[in-house]
Order: C-alpha cells, then sequence, then structure tokens
C-alpha cells in the first residue's frame, strides 16, 4: 500500500519539486498540492493522507496552526519542512503535534526516507534542529511535574528516558535486553498513559519534566 502524502507550500516551484520528487517513488502516492495552510487542511480532510509535508510561513493560515488542526482532528503525520530553523518555529511545530522537521536543503534521498519513517510512526529530526531542542531544555528548568509521569512503571520510565537520548527500538532493546517487540510494547503504553502523539513528544515531556537531562 502506498504512504499517500498531501504536499503544501506557498511557493509553486517548490511545492511543485517535491511533489515530483515523492510521487516517482514507487510506494509513495502525492494525492494533493496546496498553497497554503487553509488548502492544506482542506486537502487533508477530503483525502485523508498519511503524512502532510507542511511548509511553515504560508499566507491566510500558517503551517504551525495548520499543523495544530490536522494533529488534532486526524491521524494524518505532519512533516515540516521549511527554510526557517528558528527555536521558536521548532517547539511551536513540535508541540502543535508533528513529527518531524527538516530544513528545506535536505537532500533528495533524505526527504523520500522521512517521509517513509514519519509514515510508519516514527519521528525524525534534522541534526540541527536536535541540537537547538537539547540546548533549550539546557537553559531552562523543568515545566512539567515529574510526578505526572508517575502513572509509568519502571520499565516504561526507562524507556522515556532512553528515548529522550535519541535511541532507535533496536538499541533501546539491547539497552534493556529486552526483544524489540517488548519495547514497542512499552512506547505505545507510555504514549498512551501520558496522552502522547508520538516519541518526538515523549521527548519534550521527558525534558520538560526533568526525568531526562542534556548530557547524561
Amino acid at each position: 500500500m502506498s504512504v499517500r502524502v498531501v504536499v503544501a507550500d506557498d511557493q509553486e516551484l517548490v511545492r511543485g519539486g517535491f511533489a515530483m520528487i515523492l510521487d516517482v517513488q514507487p510506494d509513495i502516492e502525492v494525492v494533493a498540492e496546496a498553497g497554503d495552510g487553509v488548502e492544506a487542511v482542506a486537502a487533508v480532510r477530503a483525502h485523508q493522507p498519511d503524512v502532510l509535508l507542511l511548509d511553515i510561513r504560508m499566507p491566510r493560515m500558517d503551517g504551525i496552526e495548520a499543523a495544530r488542526i490536522v494533529c488534532a482532528e486526524t491521524s494524518c503525520k505532519v512533516l515540516i519542512l521549511t527554510t526557517f530553523d528558528l527555536d521558536d518555529y521548532v517547539f511551536e511545530g513540535l508541540r502543535a503535534g508533528a513529527s518531524g522537521f527538516l530544513l528545506k536543503d535536505v537532500r533528495r534521498d533524505d526527504l523520500v526516507n522521512a517521509v517513509r519513517v514519519v509514515a510508519a510512526g516514527e519521528s525524525l529530526l534534522a541534526p540541527t534542529v536536535t541540537r537547538r531542542l537539547i540546548a533549550e531544555f539546557t537553559s531552562r528548568p523543568a515545566v512539567r511535574s515529574a510526578r505526572a509521569l508517575d502513572v509509568l512503571t519502571a520499565r516504561e520510565r526507562e524507556t522515556l528516558q532512553l528515548i529522550a537520548r535519541g535511541l532507535s527500538n533496536a538499541e533501546i532493546a539491547r539497552a534493556m535486553v529486552v526483544s524489540e517487540h517488548t519495547v514497542k510494547t512499552h512506547v505505545s503504553n507510555l504514549l498512551t498513559k501520558l496522552g502522547l502523539r508520538d516519541r518526538v513528544q515523549a521527548v519534550i515531556a521527558a525534558y520538560e519534566s526533568g526525568v531526562a537531562v542534556p548530557g547524561a
């Protein structure tokens, strides 16, 4: 089954270029294009894609607000792609529910891989974005009570800490000496218990609660 994608960018040539790169892939189908946030939300509602590739700065409705609506109303994964990597955009985009954040200078193969990764339910951040995210949490106190994580078992809490360090399921499985299936179960359980959409939001929760400490 193909990964269904909506591409939203206010620059027609950019939007068309991304759509062309993705649509030639045997496992990806671009079902619609949108020139602004309003069109992006409408396209997602109409076509029910798996992934929305979304620019941030667009007329009528920006990408952050569009992401917030799409993530609240649907199961569509949002992958933000922009020339701007300023902290405000990163944090607002992630809190809106985006599963990935890439810069527009991403290589063709990395773009295609990002869509596949996000569609599969994983999260993806450009290295520059990850560094900014960690640096931000280093410079400010915890804003989420650690007691909010009391609903987690010891193993789920350990899994959350390892997710915050950027480990994949396979790496977590090796660290905890369990199967990948067990790790997936822990991840699913902790996301459900904490009311989180995906691993990106789990990372944010871990740092905001102080359970994860940069450099630890």
